[in-house]
């Protein structure tokens, strides 16, 4: 993306997103509820659809604070324990 294309996209302001959207990229958005809760910041993925509350149900707005494409791209499934094999398996390999 061009500098100035970027410029435009920044200068026309957050874009903000509604219960059940999609995500248009991996990111942090800042949560924004109607009355019970002040702002907070979550990790979405792309193509999620943003979730509801639990107690404002859809009266909950999103907005891009940090693109992350690459946020899990690295991840590994991580082994904290080995499972036990029978003896008859063990034996067999």
């Amino acid at each position: 993306m061009s500098r100035r294309r970027r410029h435009e996209a920044e200068a026309s302001g957050p874009k903000i997103f509604k219960t059940h959207d999609a995500a248009p990229e991996t990111g942090i958005y800042r949560v924004v509820h109607v009355a019970h809760r002040l702002p907070h910041e979550v990790v979405i993925l792309k193509d999620e659809r943003f979730p509801r509350c639990g107690k404002c149900k859809d009266a909950v707005i999103f907005e891009l604070v940090h693109a992350a494409p690459d946020l899990f791209k690295h991840l590994r499934p991580r082994v904290s324990e080995l499972a036990i094999l029978d003896e008859e398996e063990a034996a067999g390999s």
